[in-house]
């Protein structure tokens, strides 16, 4: 008998939770066939086997959480021969695009089921009862996305009653949140500074955002401090010269945080299209790890929904987050008179155990006066 132990599913990532079993005790399966989806803080990635032969244990349910490096399918290979390795089933990468025989997701690479779906939307059909075959594809090479799933639940929806008191348990992204918020709770000593940035004199049709981009690298220059990463058990700190700015996107599975490296060196529409990439990906969870990882300092625009100021949550070993609320027109005095002006809330949140009052000010100081630019 042959364990498949699960594998790190994105850089050293700790677990990844079950979300559906394609297979079952007592099936016969082949090298590369897929066996489970499974579910990380970055993404949804179906596990391939690594072995042909029957499955003799599944070491999980439906909505368990599997350490990484922990036992996940048993195997009868038919061979007598002990594993020589602690972990087996290394996950192959590909750097290859769509192709009809294949399915990509992140950085793991399997080998489609008859039904042509993405493994988000496998899991999204699961949960909502909804048969896979009904669905007219609209993804790549004929995939079924989540979105396809929504829409044929949305179509073939019956009345139903949410009874008062009924729990739901977190699983996934918000699961993953929750421990977030948790422990920045514990590690963190934030506090916010708060002030509205006069943008009256901004070209119309101005992209805020990009904008907003630009004032933090600059701010950045004016006080590194903020743009780096802080180790309270050490209490050791690192300052970073390139400015990578992790984005908040709200996704109907909770917040996802994708990564905008090295932002000075990209121009403003090259900053615009990934920001709208990552916008999409993040509804069909097919953000790859990698492009959520190497912050070194956080942007909520939660503006873009409604509210003026906010209080950021930090996620160590960050050190600053800003806020942008919603912009709205009010009464400036200029020059002795009164005028119609535009201004921008923003929220600066900062972890006290490594950046000062006057840092935090500073740099907040300095994004505003590049706004005004």
């Amino acid at each position: 008998m042959k364990i498949f132990y699960l594998p790190d599913l994105g850089e050293g990532l700790a677990e990844a939770e079950i979300r559906q079993w394609y297979v079952k005790v007592g099936d016969e399966v082949k090298v590369d066939q897929p066996l489970v989806s499974m579910e990380t803080a970055k993404a949804v990635v179906d596990v391939p086997s690594p072995y042909a032969g029957k499955i003799v244990e599944l070491h999980g349910e439906v909505n368990e959480v599997i350490k990484t490096g922990a036992p996940l399918v048993s195997f009868d290979t038919g061979e007598a021969i002990a594993d020589k390795g602690s972990v087996v089933g290394k996950l192959e990468t590909s750097e290859k695009k769509w192709d009809e025989g294949e399915v990509i997701i992140g950085s793991a690479a399997t080998k489609p089921s008859n039904i042509k779906a993405m493994p988000a939307a496998r899991v999204l059909a699961k949960q909502m009862n909804v048969d896979l075959n009904a669905i007219t594809p609209t993804g790549p090479q004929g995939l079924i996305t989540p979105n396809d799933v929504k829409q044929f639940a949305a179509r073939h929806a019956s009345p139903s009653v949410v009874l008062p008191g009924e729990t739901e348990a977190l699983h996934g992204i918000r699961r993953t949140m929750a421990q977030a918020m948790s422990q920045s709770h514990q590690d963190i000593v934030p506090v916010t500074v708060v002030e509205d940035a006069d943008i009256t004199d901004l070209p119309p049709g101005s992209d805020i955002t990009i904008r907003l981009l630009r004032a933090m690298v600059a701010a950045a220059k004016v006080e590194p401090a903020l743009n780096a990463w802080f180790d309270g058990k050490k209490l050791e700190r690192k300052l970073f010269d390139e400015v990578n700015i992790g984005m908040a996107v709200d996704a109907p599975e909770g917040l996802l945080v994708p990564v905008l490296k090295d932002v000075a060196m990209h121009s403003d529409e090259a900053l615009r299209q990934q920001i709208d990439t990552y916008k999409k990906s993040a509804r069909d969870r097919s953000i790859p790890p990698a492009d959520m990882q190497g912050a070194t300092i956080l942007l909520s625009n939660f503006g873009t929904i409604t509210g003026r100021y906010a209080t950021p949550i930090l996620l160590p070993p960050l050190v600053a987050i800003l806020g942008c609320g919603r912009s709205r027109e009010v009464v400036i005095p200029r020059e002795g008179q009164i005028v119609i002006g535009r201004i921008l809330p923003l929220s600066l949140t900062v972890d006290h155990r490594a950046v000062t009052g006057g840092e935090a000010t500073r740099f907040l100081g300095a994004v505003i006066q590049h706004l005004r630019k």
